[in-house]
């Protein structure tokens, strides 16, 4: 599985930005998907997860309310909306893919390079 992540940017406080995750492969409906963030100096920190089918998700408590991950399995495509974005969302941006949410949280085997979110206030 190869990941593209796309759709960093700078914005303000306040503002929304979706990012996009294009995943090559014919199996792309049967992994569950991620997003992780890493800030400058900081551990690279889990942000939500979902399932294959798309029915199920998991969220991080610090962004829990105002990110919406979903996916387009005929596009192979993972979508992580983020709204009311605050400077400490700044970070790079990750996707990974693994055979489920767990494995994904814990031990993604797949990853894309990231794409930068700055958040200024």
């Amino acid at each position: 599985v190869q990941l593209q992540a796309s759709g960093g940017g700078l914005v303000q406080a306040g503002d929304s930005l979706r990012l996009s995750c294009a995943a090559s492969g014919r199996t792309f409906s049967t992994n569950a998907m991620g997003w992780f963030r890493q800030a400058p100096g900081k551990e690279r920190e889990f942000v939500g997860a979902i399932s294959g089918s798309g029915g199920v998700t998991y969220y991080a408590d610090s962004v829990k309310g105002r990110f919406t991950i979903s996916r387009n399995n005929a596009k192979n495509m993972v979508y992580l909306q983020m709204n009311s974005l605050k400077p400490e969302d700044t970070a790079v941006y990750y996707c990974a893919a693994g055979p489920s949410i767990a494995v994904v949280t814990h031990n993604s085997p797949y990853w894309g390079q990231g794409t930068q979110v700055t958040v200024s206030s």
